[in-house]
């Protein structure tokens, strides 16, 4: 029988997802133990084991929280944009700017890790953490496949396309040509106007 109330567990669950996203942010997946966790919490490491199975199970959950914190800015930005058009552009826009400022977004989108590690977890750890961590269409794929002035009907190919944008962030750290910034921002705002110019009809 678990010594937390409820609401403690709620507590003590929602700051090993928060603690555990700065240790992961900053250390990688590899180099971040379970202990490096529950020191940061303040619980014991036995007692880690009431909230998640292992750390696989942790950093899926830190994952999937990234991805709804993603998904939230996404919105907030595109929110005022006023045209189709316009969305695409701000979504671009903020995704990669999170992908290069953020290295759970990276992990999360370029590295596919939710994905990943979500295919090694029971199905009780699956269903704990959310039914929809392999979704692969992105927010707002399936409304622009519906407008006239879309050129491709197709939600899946538009994530797609979008999608293969985002690892043109990898191109700053390439061992082979890598960019400069200011190289690297020209790189990426010509192939987003590319992009957005080529997804609609005129």
């Amino acid at each position: 029988m678990s010594r937390f109330s409820e609401s403690e567990r709620d507590r003590i669950r929602t700051q090993l997802v928060e603690d555990g996203s700065e240790l992961f942010a900053r250390y990688g997946f590899d180099r971040t133990r379970i202990k490096d966790v529950t020191e940061s919490v303040g619980i014991g490491t036995s007692t880690f084991y009431q909230f998640f199975d292992s750390k696989e199970a942790l950093y899926v959950a830190v994952l999937h929280a990234e991805r709804e914190r993603l998904e939230s800015r996404i919105d907030e930005a595109v929110s005022g944009a006023d045209t189709p058009r316009e969305e695409v552009e701000t979504m671009l826009r903020t995704t990669l700017r999170e992908v290069r400022s953020n290295p759970l977004a990276s992990r999360l989108i370029v590295e596919g890790e939710l994905q990943l590690l979500y295919e090694q977890l029971s199905e009780t750890e699956r269903q704990s953490i959310g039914p929809d961590a392999r979704e692969t269409e992105l927010p707002y794929a399936s409304r622009w496949a519906a407008m006239d002035e879309v050129r491709y009907d197709d939600p899946d190919l538009i994530s797609g396309l979008l999608r293969s944008l985002i690892f043109v962030t990898r191109a700053q750290d390439s061992p082979i040509g890598a960019l400069a910034v200011s190289e690297y921002e020209a790189v990426e705002t010509a192939l987003i106007e590319t992009i957005v110019d080529g997804l609609f009809v005129d």
